[in-house]
């Protein structure tokens, strides 16, 4: 049913009974001042009458008939318009006339006028006590109304009242229904453009210009909200959609030589039971090499898509020395031969998401290790140094890992971040460093390649901006939309991200 179908049945019904409320309070007032004036009449009666019912009271008593029908007859006189009935003071009746109930009266003592119904018709009555010297009770003098004029008056008005409460009934909902189908024409024209919309098939969107109605600017305004929502929405579980497809595809097509290199070696423990002590034991390391390959290939594929899928809520401040303090002691528990220094500025926050962090310097300490070994003793040697810098009077923490390796060829540093992009002799899956460059793009730093100042070997350098440059405690950094996030799924290298080599 049409909200203007609704308003006008809701108005139809109401109005009528408005009408017959407002009737109702009518009638009462009516019948009130109809009252007060019929009740003036007979007091202003008694009072004209009250020496003549005197008159012939004393008469009745002092039993002089001359003088009492003389006297009945100036009081009949005077009040032709009432009905007039005196009682003397045991009750009998003196004199009577005029119209008045056969038999019913009020009691003896209403001293203010009352209705009484007798004979099948309405009166007003008032009784009035007549005395005489000395207060002394010589009777009672009833006069009556008849309250034909009232009620005929009362009927007309109730009729009245009736007829315009069902003319009110159809009149004033097709009134209510003329209206709010002017009111609703905003609501509508806005469901109609709503209507015409198909999120899924076009980009077309809400266009609603102000009406100057709160409800309709309101609900247009919560529909873009939504739709805007939706597009959020929609974009997000595309870029899962085809983070998920990429997820699988290089999984897919990077883990099949590994795979098939396995099956090999499997195939050769199987059919050769026999096989000597010295091969049997290369084919066993071989298998463990490529499962160990296999292992950090899928965790780095894993740590990708979640970089691409990380939600902005997930942000908060990070303590980056202590984070990279964490990195550089389970580097030095998994690796226990090798050399791990650490210079770290306490106080140094960013706002980021700290387990992608973790990982990025985690896979920077990682990769020095695995290409920093020094050529004379074989010994992997890193150094890690966190400091405050100031960059265009942008405060940023540097991160720097030194090596001691053989150093990456500038023509090979932008390559290095790439996906599947390692040396050939690398043990690792060629993901560490992309995934570092995702997190750094993420958190809208800068990563550079240089060589190491002091020798042979390689610096990595990270500059991230710092959250509270003050070192307060306070969040000061605006909340940034993130970065491109198709690290996963992008077909080529890297993009929307900044690196330097030199």
């Amino acid at each position: 049913m049409r909200l203007s179908t609704r308003i006008a049945l809701a108005v139809g019904a109401v109005v009528p009974l408005l009408v017959l409320a407002s009737g109702a309070l009518l009638l009462r007032l009516v019948a009130t001042d109809l009252h007060r004036e019929q009740d003036t009449h007979l007091r202003d009666r008694a009072a004209a009458l009250a020496q003549d019912a005197k008159a012939v009271l004393r008469a009745t008593a002092n039993e002089r008939p001359a003088a009492e029908q003389a006297g009945s007859r100036r009081l009949f006189g005077t009040a032709l318009d009432v009905g007039i009935r005196l009682t003397g003071p045991d009750g009998t009746v003196t004199a009577s006339g005029g119209p008045q109930p056969s038999a019913s009266v009020p009691p003896t003592g209403a001293s203010v006028p009352v209705t009484v119904r007798a004979d099948g018709a309405s009166w007003r009555v008032l009784s009035v006590p007549v005395t005489g010297a000395r207060g002394k009770a010589l009777g009672t003098l009833w006069l009556f109304s008849p309250d034909t004029a009232a009620d005929t008056q009362l009927r007309l008005v109730r009729r009245r009242v009736l007829t315009v409460a069902l003319l009110a009934a159809p009149v004033a909902g097709l009134l209510a229904w003329a209206v709010a189908r002017r009111a609703v024409r905003p609501l509508r024209r806005l469901q109609e453009r709503a209507g015409g919309l198909d999120p899924g098939s076009s980009s077309v969107r809400l266009e609603h210009t102000p009406t100057g109605i709160t409800e309709v600017d309101d609900l247009a305004g919560t529909l873009r909200t939504v739709l805007a929502r939706y597009d959020e929405q929609a974009v997000r579980t595309h870029e899962a959609l085809a983070t998920a497809r990429s997820f699988a595809a290089a999984a897919s097509h990077e883990l099949r030589n590994p795979l098939m290199s396995m099956r090999t070696n499997l195939d050769i423990l199987t059919g050769h039971p026999g096989l000597p002590e010295g091969e049997r034991t290369e084919v066993l390391a071989d298998l463990q090499h490529e499962h160990a390959r296999l292992l950090g290939m899928l965790v780095m594929l894993r740590a990708l898509a979640q970089g691409d899928l990380v939600e902005e809520d997930t942000f908060g401040p990070v303590d980056l020395a202590e984070l990279i303090d964490g990195s550089a002691a389970d580097l030095r528990r998994r690796h226990p031969g090798a050399e791990v220094t650490t210079h770290l500025a306490s106080g140094l926050l960013v706002h980021g998401w700290e387990q992608g962090l973790r990982s990025a310097v985690d896979n920077l300490l990682t990769n020095a290790l695995v290409h920093g070994r020094t050529h004379d003793d074989g010994t992997a040697r890193v150094e890690v140094t966190l400091r405050r810098s100031r960059e265009r009077d942008i405060p940023a923490a540097v991160i720097t890992v030194d090596d001691r390796g053989p150093g990456i060829a500038p023509d090979d540093r932008t390559a290095v971040f790439e996906r599947f992009h390692r040396r050939p002799d690398s043990p690792g899956s060629g993901l560490g460093l992309t995934l570092v460059a995702q997190q750094i793009a993420l958190h809208r730093g800068r990563i550079t390649i240089h060589d190491r100042p002091d020798g042979p070997g390689t610096r990595l350098e990270v500059r991230l901006p710092l959250t509270d440059p003050a070192g307060t405690g306070t969040d000061t950094t605006p909340t940034l939309p993130l970065l491109r996030r198709d690290w996963l799924t992008a077909a080529g290298g890297p993009q929307g991200f900044h690196k330097e080599g030199s």
